[in-house]
Formats: structure tokens, sequence, C-alpha cells
């Protein structure tokens, strides 16, 4: 079994290699960058929150994927989602739809 510090070691080196490995922590290039990314925007969204209380926040997340259904039209919406509720913490929807032979057509994300 790895030690902790051989984990620590080969998740700093996957970030030097351009991989996420902190959920929140894309575009860090290195393992404590992408921490500290994660911990701000997770700060940022509980400080929106707080300004607009649960009920604005929840309005203001429904209204933001209202526009994207518009933009991408009904059917890329569906199939964002398809290819999003493949994703897990380890491999992105792409990966696993690629993966499981599971066809994504990506196609129909229009973006008028």
């Amino acid at each position: 079994m790895a030690s902790e510090k051989q984990n620590r070691e080969e998740l700093e080196e996957r970030a030097r290699h351009g991989e996420t490995v902190v959920p929140g922590g894309t575009g860090g290039k290195s393992l404590e960058a992408q921490q500290h990314l994660a911990e701000g925007r997770s700060r940022g969204g509980q400080t929106r929150k707080q300004q607009l209380g649960s009920e604005g926040y929840h309005e203001m997340g429904t209204k933001g994927g209202q526009t994207r259904k518009e933009q991408m039209g009904r059917e890329g919406y569906q199939e964002m989602g398809r290819k999003g509720g493949l994703s897990t913490m380890e491999k992105s929807g792409e990966e696993r739809a690629a993966e499981e032979g599971i066809e994504i057509d990506e196609s129909k994300f229009r973006n008028d």
C-alpha cells in the first residue's frame, strides 16, 4: 500500500502534467495550486449564497440553466446532461462514454 507521501508525490506529478487531481482545481499546475483554486472557488460560491440568500442563489442557478438550454437547444442540453451524468471523480463524461461505448452526439451542442 502506498504511503501518504508517495500518494502526494504521485498527485503532484500528475498535476504538473496538466491533470486536475483536486475537484475544482482546474488550471493549477501543482497540487498546492489546485488545492488553493478549489478552496477559493468554494468560498466564492458560499459568499454569493450569503449575499443572495438560499432562494436567490437557487434562482440564479435555475436561470443560468435555462439560458444555457436556450443557447444549446433542447437536444443539445439533453446530450450535455447525458455526458455530465457519466462523469466521476476519476474520469470525465467523455472518457467514460468512450470506454463504455456510449455515443454522445456533440453535433447537437449548438451555440447560436
